[in-house]
């Protein structure tokens, strides 16, 4: 096992190094993408990375995080903390308004345990919203959570959420549903998760006519193996430490990573290609591809070697 993660972080390292260099021949004075992430931290593991590659990505300015679904204060708490231990207490946290959810939220103790707790009890629709008319047309919502706070803000004002540039989304299952990605075709889709507990708002936001992307469950269903988990977790940065913990809290052996593509898409495209799609929204939170006018671009395929080397070398940085 020592030398598999050795080798592990040896590749790392020189695709970490490869990564600076295109950094450093990107031009002078590049303005960094504005970005909104509204998530359901707290519950699956995979919300903490997303957020962590997007802290850790100069090309982002990331003007806040939103938080979706269930005890919405708490997971404002453990993004809150989570930001400040990565040195961005500046990112300003926003809870959005509570709902009824039944699963429970394994990281609760860790937004306790915080001591940076500035996360706003403000409306989380109204920040969106306020953000937009002070950048129109340049910021990306990246949605990795239930769309509770998108439908807020489409019900608030729809004009105003077309003058989004794109919303960047993970959900929906196209050809292959939960499990290994090789049994799809017999299978089929599934009602995903960050759908189904808000058909209603997923509807709306492939009605909205605003530019969208898609991450589905057919190309983000991507395992962070063990000797991935031990060579980031050993770095010991109050990040890698955070994601640690977080992990732990977790409970569970194997993460599957469907968050952070989205980051990582934003990032570098080419790492989850898209193509044009018309998505249609059923009453049971299925999102069926069928023939009509273009309202989506959609990731059937991930490029998972480029995908880790990219989050654990942006995350595993000293």
């Amino acid at each position: 096992m020592r030398v598999a993660i050795l080798m592990v972080g040896a590749v790392l390292m020189m695709s970490a190094g490869a990564m600076g260099q295109t950094q450093k021949t990107e031009p002078p004075g590049k303005v960094a993408d504005k970005v909104i992430i509204d998530t359901d931290i707290g519950d699956d593991i995979d919300d903490a990375f997303a957020i962590a590659l997007a802290v850790r990505s100069p090309e982002l300015e990331i003007l806040g995080v939103t938080t979706t679904f269930g005890d919405t204060e708490a997971r404002a708490r453990i993004a809150d903390r989570l930001l400040g231990e990565a040195g961005r207490a500046d990112i300003p946290v926003l809870a959005g308004v509570p709902t009824k959810a039944s699963n429970p939220m394994s990281q609760r103790r860790y937004g306790e345990g915080g001591r940076f707790g500035k996360a706003s009890h403000a409306n989380a629709a109204d920040f969106i919203l306020e953000e937009i008319r002070k950048y129109p047309g340049q910021i990306t919502l990246v949605g990795i959570g239930p769309l509770m706070n998108v439908g807020a803000v489409i019900d608030k004002d729809a004009a105003t959420f077309r003058k989004l540039k794109r919303v960047v989304i993970m959900g929906g299952s196209i050809q292959c549903g939960y499990g290994e990605l090789w049994f799809c075709p017999e299978r089929g889709p599934d009602a995903e998760w960050n759908i189904i507990n808000d058909i209603g708002a997923a509807k709306k936001l492939f009605a909205s006519g605003v530019p969208l992307y898609v991450m589905p469950l057919d190309s983000t269903q991507l395992k962070f193996e063990e000797t991935k988990r031990a060579y980031l977790f050993r770095q010991g940065t109050p990040l890698t430490d955070a994601l640690t913990l977080l992990y732990h809290e977790w409970g569970q052996e194997t993460p599957t990573l469907f968050d952070p593509v989205t980051i990582a898409f934003i990032l570098n495209p080419k790492i989850c290609p898209v193509e044009p799609m018309h998505i249609r929204v059923d009453d049971k939170g299925f999102t069926r591809k069928e023939a009509g006018e273009t309202n989506a671009q959609v990731c059937m395929k991930s490029d998972e070697e480029a995908f880790f080397r990219l989050l654990i070398g942006r995350i595993a940085e000293k």
